[in-house]
């Protein structure tokens, strides 16, 4: 009989699940597998996803994860284990804190502060509306599709082709292949952007695992808004980018094989580090889900001219 051929949803969940705790330390869960990406290095969303987690296994039951602060400290190895440990700081009546510290061999790789609280709680709520007049995702062109063309010349193209676990379909045009040419001029430089994206499949899972996945799939577009607004893509030679820090906030169950629109935008960039925002609304016009990341990205410098 043929073996049945895992999916790269099914493997994402897999590896999100994590091991059992360690026999030599109370609270650590072992990473026994990373997701593949194209820089050879741990993929940071996989990580953040993995520390929130690592983190409700020591939750009291009914708490959900609501925030998720994490600042990266190196790049992780693909190739080895990562450990989870996690730091009991606080369980109060309705919310409970958690530190997670992911390391390997050579030392620590991540820390964060995650928080989770007790459902039903009331007090105030409200929410900014979901942008009008959004196109359709069915009527745009999924990332698999753009990258396809490419895929057998560029690792990154066949992983957002072939390999990645979401379907992404951007509302304003992509800068996976090329600037955004209305960005190139100063006059009307803006990293505003939407993306509808979903899991490329559905999966049965707990809701906290369907917070953890979305922590791990805005990962592959947050970063987006600041190559944009730099008048760039991530086909300029020479870049080089990495997330330094990450934080979430979950406000409303998720289910992550349905589409989420994010609305993303970049307020700043200085000293070759940018930040980006971006509220996650559902199909139906929720704001479920809104985060901030902080990246280095990088160019070089172009040669001047010899002095004559």
């Amino acid at each position: 009989m043929a073996q049945k051929t895992v999916t790269p949803l099914e493997h994402l969940v897999k590896v999100l699940e994590l091991g059992e705790p360690s026999q030599y330390r109370s609270h650590t869960y072992v990473n026994g597998e990373s997701l593949y990406f194209p820089t050879g290095r741990v993929y940071g969303g996989q990580v953040i996803a993995q520390s929130v987690m690592a983190a409700s296994k020591t939750v009291p039951s009914g708490r959900l994860p609501h925030s998720i602060h994490g600042y990266f400290i190196a790049a992780g190895d693909i190739r080895q284990d990562v450990l989870f440990d996690v730091e009991l700081l606080r369980d109060g009546r309705s919310f409970s804190a958690r530190r997670v510290n992911a390391t390997q061999a050579e030392g620590p790789i991540l820390t964060a502060i995650t928080s989770f609280q007790e459902k039903g709680q009331t007090g105030v709520e409200y929410a900014d509306p979901m942008p009008e007049n959004v196109p359709d995702p069915e009527s745009l062109t999924s990332a698999k599709e753009l990258m396809e063309p490419f895929a057998d010349k560029s690792p990154f193209a066949n992983y957002y082709a072939r390999k990645s676990p979401f379907d992404i379909r951007h509302v304003t045009s992509t800068v996976m292949l090329g600037s955004d040419q209305t960005s190139t001029d100063p006059a009307h430089r803006s990293g505003r952007q939407m993306v509808w994206m979903r899991t490329d499949g559905t999966v049965d899972v707990s809701q906290t695992m369907n917070r953890a996945i979305l922590a791990l799939g805005c990962d592959q577009i947050m970063m987006e808004p600041i190559v944009r607004r730099s008048g760039l893509s991530f086909m300029t030679p020479g870049i080089s980018y990495a997330t330094i820090d990450h934080s979430m906030w979950w406000y409303r169950d998720i289910d992550v094989s349905e589409w989420h629109l994010y609305v993303q935008d970049t307020p700043t960039a200085a000293h070759g580090r940018g930040l980006a925002t971006a509220k996650v609304y559902s199909r139906d016009g929720e704001l479920v889900a809104a985060m901030a990341q902080e990246a280095m990205v990088r160019v070089p410098k172009a040669p001047q001219a010899s002095q004559q």
